[in-house]
């Protein structure tokens, strides 16, 4: 019996999606829920299972677009597995056959040949010393450079190319150097289309602005040095610099609600929960899991759920849900060492933090010159629902929240606030 695997719908509004790439051959027997193929949506990658055992048939090609109910493969259920006494013998077999082929060729007498008389040392001695011809240190400068000899005029005896015409000869703009010049064509998956489509939508269908600020880190350095073992040790999880900051935006967003918020034709719509978006790298680019109610966490349970949909994103098993429906996202372009950068818009929200690389430099305290972590802050908000002064509030109201997290974020009693 034939078994007709569809393509299941990855989630709501998803019509179609792209075999990315199969990960079972034409004729393979295959497991019941073992992976066969990676597919592509428009929002997520994901694997496709195997409904039953048995020969599986490949009914659609790697980089194809399938419809949502569309039969992609079939699984012959009646087929017996292969056994494996039979392939072990083969591979006995072929391997023995392999080791007398290889013995063969050892003691079969080397074939001698005679050096050709068209290429006698006296001749090569010639054809290297020819007129027009580069001597060696030229010739070595030359390749260096990419230069063709044949473009150079030599100025030595009988035209010869000599080190001072190899020094001065410039390789031509117009003209290809000796080096690599191959290309290759991808189709991009269907996310990262997706990802670039929502990137030019954002540009052009918002009044995208970008303001900017620094924030001393030193308070949550110390912090994590004298509580990051002991946090570690409790959680088992890492207090890191990400729950810090999703718990500033949280404070700022509660301060300034217009960040929090996104356009719907004529409409303002107001969020009272704070759903942050959290952007990662993911093996097929980036990924944007959602840190549900952030409103509600602690600092162990934001470190907690970062981590999950993080390790998720990392293996491919991150679902279209837990990417959707963000209202603010925060972005630590930090980790690649980004010092400075304009985060684009995640629509339809109306805002999104970007975090950069932590420097020590020279800043002015009390009117001395001391040496501190510094780090850029960057604001993108949509300027038709969210205001220049709302934008630069919120902005300074993350910078006090991460220079103060004692009396801000942890209302004065960091055990408590760390669950310690």
């Amino acid at each position: 019996m034939a078994l007709e695997m569809k393509v299941p719908s990855p989630g709501e509004s998803i019509t179609e999606v792209e075999i990315a790439e199969w990960l079972v051959e034409d004729g393979d027997y295959v497991e019941k829920d073992q992976a066969i193929a990676e597919v592509d949506s428009d929002k997520a990658t994901l694997e496709l299972p195997a409904e039953a055992s048995g020969i599986i048939t490949l009914k659609a090609e790697e980089g194809d677009t399938v419809a949502v109910g569309e039969v992609v493969c079939l699984i012959d259920t009646e087929a017996e597995k292969p056994g494996g006494g039979d392939s072990a013998e083969e591979d006995v077999k072929e391997e023995q056959e392999k080791k007398e082929s290889k013995e063969d060729s050892d003691k079969a007498p080397a074939k001698t040949e005679e050096p050709s008389k068209s290429s006698t040392p006296s001749q090569k001695q010639d054809d290297t010393y020819a007129t027009g011809s580069p001597s060696p240190a030229a010739k070595k400068i030359l390749d260096e450079k990419g230069v063709d000899p044949k473009s150079v005029s030599g100025s030595g005896k009988d035209g010869r190319i000599t080190k001072e015409d190899a020094v001065q000869a410039k390789a031509s703009m117009g003209t290809p150097g000796t080096g690599k010049r191959g290309e290759s064509r991808k189709k991009m998956s269907m996310l990262r289309r997706k990802v670039a489509e929502r990137l030019v939508a954002a540009k052009s269908e918002t009044a995208m602005l970008t303001t900017f600020n620094e924030v001393d880190m030193s308070a949550i350095y110390a912090l994590r040095k004298k509580y990051k073992e002991e946090f570690k040790d409790k959680h088992g999880v890492s207090l890191g610099f990400m729950s810090f900051f999703t718990l500033a935006v949280v404070r700022a967003l509660e301060m300034y609600p217009d960040v929090n918020s996104m356009i719907d034709g004529d409409f303002q719509v107001k969020y009272d929960y704070k759903d942050i978006s959290i952007a990662v790298s993911g093996p097929r680019g980036l990924m944007v899991p959602v840190v549900r109610n952030a409103e509600n966490l602690s600092f162990r349970g934001v470190e907690e759920e970062v981590k999950r949909l993080a390790l998720k994103a990392r293996d491919g098993q991150i679902t279209v849900d837990e990417m959707t429906g963000g209202t603010f996202t925060i972005t630590n372009g930090g980790v690649f060492g980004s010092m400075m950068s304009t985060p684009i818009i995640n629509p339809p929200q109306s805002g999104i933090l970007g975090m950069h690389n932590i420097v020590d430099r020279p800043v002015a305290i009390d009117g001395h010159v001391e040496i501190r972590p510094m780090m850029y802050v960057a604001l993108s908000y949509d300027h038709r629902i969210v205001d220049g002064k709302e934008s630069v509030g919120f902005l300074v109201a993350i910078k006090e929240a991460v220079e103060n997290p004692e009396e801000l974020l942890m209302d004065n009693d960091i055990k408590r606030a760390l669950e310690l």
